[in-house]
């Protein structure tokens, strides 16, 4: 697609710019927040009525692709979840569905949703939510929040101080234990914020400068890219998913 009047930079960081009110760290990315919205309500409302509307006899098109996901899921996390939880099977596929959908808005044009806003008054739109490092940290902030609340309702608080004291290195080495502990438990909110927004913003970062190529070229790159990228988005909402199980999975277990 052609940049038009603008100069490569200017349309990369035009691309790049969220749609934001407030200041500092007030802002709020209203593109991220609702676009994440609407693909939200497309994922509980698609599979609500499919639930709603399912046969014993020969399922749908839609039918059948809901309980092959559902039963992907459950399948992962009776392998990686060793506790006792109605809430990580719903929470996996949540995540994996959620994600995925957001993901999947990186293989849209990328002119066309940011034409199509500006043609309605709005300036900037950035249609990929999990590009946004805002919207990735707060999906893993919210799975660190449950690891917490579920580690001290399934082993207690005062479980949780002696692992955290005494492991690994006894209670001889309690500040470093604790410092491990620490580096440890922090380390898992980030490393999943990052390794999503990581990849998915190099993905749309690679799309955006196949766009400021000449449009004969385009074809060429944009269709292996786009191909190859299917591949990314979904290994990206399963390795979120697998790492939340995984992290839920040791919340529930004591030593």
């Amino acid at each position: 697609m052609s940049a038009g009047p603008q100069t490569p930079t200017q349309y990369i960081v035009h691309h790049l710019t969220n749609l934001s009110v407030g200041e500092g760290f007030w802002t709020l990315n209203i593109d991220s927040l609702v676009i994440a919205w609407l693909l939200g309500g497309l994922f509980c409302g698609s599979f609500y009525l499919a639930a709603r509307r399912a046969t014993t006899g020969v399922p749908t098109g839609f039918q059948s692709f809901v309980e092959i996901m559902v039963e992907f899921v459950d399948q992962s996390v009776r392998e990686s979840f060793h506790g006792n939880s109605k809430l990580v099977a719903p929470l996996a596929l949540t995540i994996f569905v959620w994600i995925f959908l957001m993901n999947l808005m990186d293989l849209i044009p990328v002119d066309l949703l940011p034409w199509l806003a500006q043609l309605v008054g709005i300036p900037y739109l950035k249609v990929v939510p999990t590009t946004d490092l805002n919207m990735t940290l707060g999906m893993s902030i919210t799975v660190f929040l449950l690891i917490i609340f579920y580690s001290l309702k399934v082993k207690g608080p005062k479980e949780v101080i002696k692992e955290s004291l005494f492991h690994p290195f006894g209670p001889w080495l309690m500040p470093f234990n604790l410092l491990l502990k620490l580096v440890e438990e922090f380390a898992k909110p980030v490393s999943l914020a990052l390794r999503l927004f990581g990849n998915l913003y190099a993905g749309e970062l690679i799309f955006i400068l196949i766009a400021l190529l000449p449009f004969y070229l385009q074809p060429f790159l944009s269709l292996p890219w786009a191909i190859f990228h299917i591949l990314i988005i979904t290994l990206q909402a399963f390795v979120f998913m697998m790492l939340t199980i995984v992290y839920m999975s040791m919340a529930h277990e004591t030593h």
